[in-house]
This record gives C-alpha cells, structure tokens and sequence, in this order.
C-alpha cells in the first residue's frame, strides 16, 4: 500500500494548460459561470438555514440537526468543491496540482457523502416519528446527535481509503476539477469504486425509498379513516416525498450511473458533455437540498424568509393555520397537529 506521501508525489496531476484541454473556451467560461451561479445561490440559501438556526432557539430541535448537518455539508462541498471549479473552468485548466487535487477530491467527497447519509438519516428519522415503527420510543437529543455522528464516520470511513492507496483521487471530466478516480482499470481502485458506490450511493438510496414508501403507506392507511384534513395532509406529506427523492436521484445517479458503467466497461466512449454533465449535477445538490428540504419547512420558511428579505414578510396575510404541521400516529389513527 503506498503511503501518502508517495501519493501526494504522484506527478499523474500537471499544470499545464494544454495537458486537459477537451472544451473549447467559450465551454470552460460556460461552465465556469454555471458554477459560479450555483455557488453563490448555495452559499447564500445554506448559510441562512445555519444563521436562522443560531439566532432563533426554537429552531434548535432534534428533529431539525440533521437539516442543520445538510447545510452545513452543502456548504462544505460549494467552498471545496464549487467555488474552486469556478476558478479553473475560468483558466480553462486544473491550478493546483497534485496536492490540490488530492484536497479537492477529499473534502468533496467527504461533505458529499456526509449530505447523502444526512438526507438518509432525514428519511429515517421523520419514518420514526410519524410511524413510530418502536412504538413509545420517542425522538430524543441523543438520537439526533448519534445520528449525525455516524453520518460524518461513515463519510470518513470510505473516503480515507484512497489517501493510503486503496482507490486515489484524479482529474475528472474536463479536467478542472477532482474525485473518486473511477477510470482506473487497476484491481484495488475498481474494487474500492464498487464498493464506494454500494455502500455510500445505493444504501442510503434503499434507506430513502423504504423509509418514503412505509411513511406514505401510513399517511394512506391513516387518511381513509381522517376525512377531507388527512387526505389534503397526506397530498402534502407525498408531493414532499416526490420531490425528495426525484432530487436524489436528478443529483446522484446520473453521476453514479456514469462511474459504475465505466468500470464494467471500460472500452466504452463517451461524449465529452456525457463525462461533464452528472458531477456538476452531483454539485448542484447544494441548492436542491436546502429548498426542499428546509424552505418546504414551515419553521425555517418563517424565519429564512424573513431574513432573506431583510425582515419583510412577503405574505403577511396568510392564515396561521397553514403553519400548522402535521403528525400521524398509527397508535390512535388520526392526524392531530403539532
């Protein structure tokens, strides 16, 4: 196993602008405005929901620290990952060698795959509360906080491995930015790259839908006995979901679809555009995440809002009965609000 001096040594990572060229100009500049669109959009909407979580204190709920931890890995991956994609898709070239790369593909993945247990963990938790699958046992402080514990070892785990040889990270499709090298053909990095996916893609996926799929099954079971109320909670309740997992897989499986397919078939070729497209949709979880999952959320909507909009309600008129959130309890079969 190569130690990770030796790996930070690889010279397989050069400075030269000519070395990576695969778009024409115009493509890099494209790219480099696309991202830095993303970029300020994800910077300004994650660090609201941390700035709203710290002024407001009944925000600072068990059940609202993993939203708090997906924000707080989105982040990490737009001032790891985004922002410095914007500075080379401007010059058109990786800058920062070899040790940048390795400190680029690291800190993404690690944030990347912290937010892809995190959204899991959300699956988990909300199945939990409203289908209360271990009956009395409520949601505590400790749950939340031993759940997003795992969720940053588990990223750590399986994105250590290539700073000691077991999988490395590389240049990935134009060339300006780095991750998992999923091209190589060398036994060890296709053995780490299979089971990097399985393990940190198609388990939290698994997790998702049979955590969405139990919840809905409840709110359904619990809305043929609620009247005109549950069937609209549980319209509510599924259109989330929807959107939830639509997003996972809009951000993530394009990207995993296109590692896994170059590893079982390595003499395949591909568009540049094809190679270009799903890492920066991974990247553009950043945004998706915290409007779905947190701008969806009445109790961050009031105060996020309000901060975005320098303390004006753009609504004032609304009835405070749509901030009324829901919660199904099988145990008595009714909806009652929080």
């Amino acid at each position: 196993m190569a130690s990770f001096t030796e790996f930070l040594n690889d010279s397989s990572i050069h400075d030269d602008p000519g070395a990576n060229v695969a778009l024409p100009w115009a493509g890099y500049i494209t790219l480099s405005l696309l991202m830095a669109m993303f970029s300020i959009t994800a910077v300004i909407l994650n660090a609201t929901v941390i700035v709203v979580t710290l002024r407001h204190k009944q925000l600072r709920q068990p059940l609202n620290f993993a939203l708090v931890n997906l924000a707080v890995a989105d982040l990490g991956i737009t001032l790891t990952g985004s922002v410095p994609s914007v500075v080379t898709n401007a010059v058109g070239y990786y800058i920062t060698g070899r040790v940048g790369c390795v400190l680029e593909g690291f800190c993404v993945a690690l944030f990347g795959i912290t937010a892809l247990c995190t959204v899991a963990l959300i699956a988990v938790e909300r199945l939990f509360v409203v289908c209360k699958p271990l009956g009395t046992i409520t949601f505590q402080t400790k749950h939340a906080a031993g759940g997003l514990a795992f969720s940053w070892l588990w990223s750590l785990i399986w994105n250590t491995p290539p700073l000691f040889g077991w999988g490395s990270y590389q240049l990935e499709g134009v060339g300006t930015s780095c991750g998992p090298d999923w091209q190589s053909r060398d036994l060890k990095n296709v053995s780490y790259i299979i089971c990097y996916f399985s393990l940190c893609f198609a388990v939290p996926f698994v997790i998702i839908v049979v955590s969405y799929s139990w919840l809905l099954y409840t709110l359904r079971q619990v809305a043929k006995v609620g009247g005109c109320a549950a069937a609209r909670a549980e319209s509510k309740v599924a259109w989330m979901v929807v959107m939830m997992v639509l997003a996972f897989l809009v951000s993530w499986l394009p990207y995993a679809a296109l590692a896994l397919m170059v590893v079982f078939n390595p003499d395949v070729q591909l568009p540049v555009l094809v190679k270009v497209v799903p890492i920066y949709m991974a990247k553009s979880s950043t945004v998706y995440n915290p409007l779905i999952y947190i701008f969806m959320n009445k109790q961050f909507q009031k105060f996020a809002v309000l901060l975005l909009m320098c303390g004006r309600d753009p609504w004032p008129s609304e009835d405070d009965a749509s901030d009324v959130q829901t919660v199904v309890s099988p145990l008595n079969n009714k909806i009652s609000p929080d």
